[in-house]
């Protein structure tokens, strides 16, 4: 059997390609067998950014600001069918030799490379920093290596988040010199920079694709009907969306699904609507897009994102697919759970919505039914004032938790009104710490309260040993967790 390909070219530094199969490949194979060997492999798990390259992708058309938006990913996580008919731009498509780009002309001025593996990824990630729209400089002077007033350790004068390379990483340069250079670029891109042009124009619309061959088939559906169709059918498939956790499991356990469907970039799955009384997120919109639209509406989410991953992952992370995966560790599913959220579930028999607290039903096992996906996640309105996202992990970033704590206070008058705690990495399955919130509730919001509910707290979950942490550590961390709680908002006297 060959390969059947309907759809699938993808514009790569300009020029239209087309994608061959196998339908399993990831964009970094297929764009080093392009001869396009600036991105590389370093991990195959999306935790170094060695294979980072730019995607041109839609703005938000809910807001002032939906220009196209360049934005980097890990091309060795993304199935390659998934970039039909988008535009891409690898490191040899930024500059040459001759005529280097701003963010490799100061990569190089600056020693931001040393053995070079990691530089063109990092130059990826940095040009998508470099062209984000709503960038903007503090109005200060910058320095040597940004060093001067207006703005923070981790923002540049010249507007640049050192955030955006939280996936990259470098094992000889060092990051000084690496930071030197991102905060020695240049606070707009020059008027003649076509890449900077680009942004004016709509980025182009996902292509409905069809990749079939003797290793699997791969589909991207014009409509979320056809997805529910092909659901409900004989050989239901494998949903996909950002591929941050599938294709860690193509690369590393060599997993080779017979029938893959993409339903990253369905419109109706990229809703995010404000009514009244609540707040509806649609299942594929990325972790980087909900947290640019929400703009802090929602601190909890605020506060848990920055946390989750890297900006890498965040820019094709979907919270449907964090929750779709029904692991016990993931970072979204305690803050959810916090919020009280549910979700809408749908299939070709129509949608049914089920809260968050009672979808899962063991590890990596959830209500949902193989003919169905998930649309989109409700948060109900208004929204809990005191808030708070803590994950224990070994680094403060790019890192699973060990344990995730996410906190929703209600307290007036100095006693708790309402209590909501979510909890990850401390069972078979995220929970809320019900016991927990029946001993704050009705109870004075003080040190008495907080002192006993934290020892009900260090009962909650089933805590195991494993190699990121022991079952006494997790115990001990969530105890301590509302207590750091009470005494952070003491210190900033928020409920004095």
């Amino acid at each position: 059997m060959t390969e059947t390909l309907t759809g699938c070219h993808v514009t790569v530094n300009g020029r239209s390609r087309p994608f061959t199969g196998p339908a399993h490949t990831s964009a970094l194979d297929w764009l080093r067998d392009q001869g396009l060997t600036g991105a590389k492999e370093g991990c195959a798990e999306g935790e170094c950014g060695a294979c980072s390259i730019l995607v041109a992708r839609p703005g938000d058309a809910d807001t002032a600001d939906d220009r196209t938006r360049w934005t980097a990913i890990n091309a060795c996580l993304t199935p390659a069918a998934a970039l039909a008919g988008q535009e891409v731009i690898t490191s040899e498509g930024l500059g040459g030799p001759d005529d280097l780009h701003p963010v490799q002309t100061a990569m190089a001025l600056r020693g931001g490379s040393q053995c070079g593996y990691c530089t063109p990824g990092f130059v990826c990630s940095m040009a998508a920093e470099f062209y984000r729209p709503d960038r903007a400089p503090s109005g200060a002077a910058a320095g040597e290596g940004g060093a001067c007033g207006g703005h923070d350790e981790e923002h540049g004068s010249n507007g640049f988040d050192l955030h955006s390379l939280s996936g990259n990483l470098c094992r000889c340069t060092g990051y000084r010199p690496i930071k030197d250079a991102a905060y020695g670029l240049p606070a707009e891109p020059g008027a003649d920079d076509p890449l900077a042009a680009r942004r004016t124009t709509p980025a182009p619309a996902a292509a409905p694709t069809t990749v079939s061959g003797p290793q699997g088939r791969f589909v991207r559906p014009a409509a979320l009907d056809d997805v529910l169709e092909l659901l409900a059918g004989e050989e239901p498939p494998v949903l996909v969306a950002g591929s941050t956790d599938f294709g860690v499991d193509v690369n590393l356990k060599g997993r080779r699904e017979p029938f893959v469907v993409a339903i990253d970039r369905l419109p109706e799955l990229r809703e995010l609507r404000w009514e009244h009384d609540e707040l509806e997120i649609g299942a594929a919109l990325t972790l980087s897009e909900i947290e640019r639209r929400l703009g802090g509406r929602v601190p909890l989410l605020a506060q848990t994102f920055p946390q989750f991953a890297s900006r890498l992952i965040r820019n094709a992370a979907t919270l449907g697919g964090n929750l779709g995966t029904g692991s016990p560790i993931g970072d979204t599913p305690p803050a959810l759970l916090a919020l009280d959220a549910r979700l809408v579930l749908a299939s070709r028999g129509g949608e049914r919505t089920v809260a968050l607290a009672d979808y899962f039903t063991g590890y990596r096992a959830t209500v949902r039914r193989p003919d169905e996906l998930i649309k989109a996640i409700r948060i109900p309105l208004p929204l809990s004032p005191v808030t708070a996202f803590h994950k224990i992990a070994k680094r403060r970033f790019d890192d699973i938790s060990s344990v995730a704590v996410a906190f929703a206070l209600t307290v007036e008058a100095g006693t708790v009104t309402r209590a909501a705690i979510g909890l990850g990495g401390v069972a078979a399955t995220p929970l809320r710490a019900t016991t927990t919130e029946q001993a704050l509730i009705g109870r004075p919001w003080s040190e008495a309260t907080v002192r006993d509910a934290a020892a009900v707290l260090s009962a909650e979950g089933t805590p195991m040993d494993d190699h990121r942490a022991s079952g006494r550590y997790r115990t001990a961390m969530l105890g301590r967790s509302l207590e750091k709680l009470f005494t952070d908002i003491t210190a900033r006297g928020e409920l004095s």
